[in-house]
């Protein structure tokens, strides 16, 4: 640093014998006058450049510091039997409805913090902080699959049957699902192994992502996924958007027009209903994240095929009428991969692209 002040300055000496102007000078390497001069007067002083800013203000005292006894006295106050659970928050208002006044709330929270006697007060436990889980990447169906447990409102009040929905993440197709009346580790576990079969799951490598339910974490659930090689993924507590293809899918399940206005009337109503959604969802739906393909085409690996046709009609529309077209046709190249809870540095590549774009 001293060096680099040394450098200016005998470039701003021969910028100046050369017949520059001295602010001129400072302005092209970005330094004003003033600092220029102090440097000087600390050279001519000291024989060297010393910044003394930061000395002097480190021997300046504040005219609102508080003195060690108003700094001992909240911490005595806030030892007392009727404060020592209450946050300061709590403690200055109380302070001020008997007539008292010691220092503001936030100086409490830096002098008890100072003191490290900022913990939480009362029965409350520090919130935990859980690491987001490992993002995954799917270039191919049956990689990875989401899955959850959504509500079926029954006809009996208070009463829900269970919806078990598994999701292929990468083509968007309910590859797995079955409704019954209650939450289990046990149906889970029957619901992948039926699941892994209908889909020729035979090599290890499968990621199953879910939340941190019972069912998902039972130990039956978790010996069948060892079993069939399957690697286990969990969401952080109360974090619903580290499963965010299941949730959607169930947004789109109880918003669709088809979805019924009355609660189902047994198990086997639910589980027709289900039934004919999860037909048009696979084979109707065209699914916005997937270029508006349905899931089955996509799971089967027709959509690039389908895409390009796309792509060749609208090329045919720009020709006939290029007046139309003021830039390129709409994208119709297929997603080529998909990620689940992706890492920061792919957020932020994403993020750039959608600027330039």
């Amino acid at each position: 640093m001293e060096q680099d002040r040394q450098m200016a300055m005998d470039l701003i000496e021969e910028a100046v014998n050369a017949g520059a102007r001295r602010f001129k000078a400072c302005e092209v390497l970005e330094i004003d006058v003033r600092t220029l001069q102090r440097w000087r007067k600390a050279l001519a002083e000291e024989k060297r450049l010393v910044d003394q800013r930061k000395a002097t203000a480190a021997a300046r005292i504040p005219a609102n510091k508080l003195s060690d006894e108003e700094r001992e006295a909240i911490l005595l106050v806030c030892r007392k039997p009727e404060f020592q659970s209450l946050p300061p928050s709590q403690i200055v208002p109380r302070l001020a409805d008997n007539g008292e006044y010691i220092a503001s709330e936030s100086s409490f929270y830096r002098v008890l913090r100072e003191a490290d006697q900022a913990q939480r007060r009362g029965r409350a436990q520090t919130p935990r902080t859980v690491a987001k889980p490992e993002g995954f990447q799917a270039t191919e169906p049956n990689q990875v699959w989401s899955w959850d447990i959504t509500y079926l409102a029954a006809s009996i009040r208070g009463m829900f049957y269970r919806l078990y929905l598994t999701e292929d993440i990468f083509s968007r197709k309910i590859v797995g699902w079955e409704v019954h009346e209650n939450e289990s580790a046990d149906h889970a576990s029957v619901l992948i192994r039926k699941t892994c079969l209908a889909e020729g799951i035979c090599e290890e490598g499968l990621v199953l992502h879910a939340d941190n339910g019972g069912p998902m974490k039972g130990a039956t659930m978790l010996a069948t996924l060892q079993m069939l090689g399957v690697v286990p993924s969990f969401s952080r507590p109360s974090v619903s958007d580290d499963n965010p293809y299941s949730e959607s899918l169930f947004r789109t399940l109880k918003y669709t027009p088809a979805y019924p206005s009355k609660p189902f009337e047994s198990l086997e109503a639910a589980r027709k209903w289900v039934h004919g959604f999860v037909h048009w969802y696979n084979h109707e739906h065209r699914h916005s994240a997937i270029r508006y393909v349905t899931p089955d085409q996509r799971h089967r690996g027709l959509d690039g095929e389908l895409l390009k046709q796309r792509e060749a009609v609208y090329e045919m529309a720009r020709q006939r009428n290029p007046e139309r077209w003021s830039g390129n046709t709409r994208n119709w190249d297929p997603v080529t991969e998909v990620w689940l809870n992706p890492p920061k540095e792919n957020q932020a590549e994403k993020s750039q692209g959608l600027k330039a774009a």
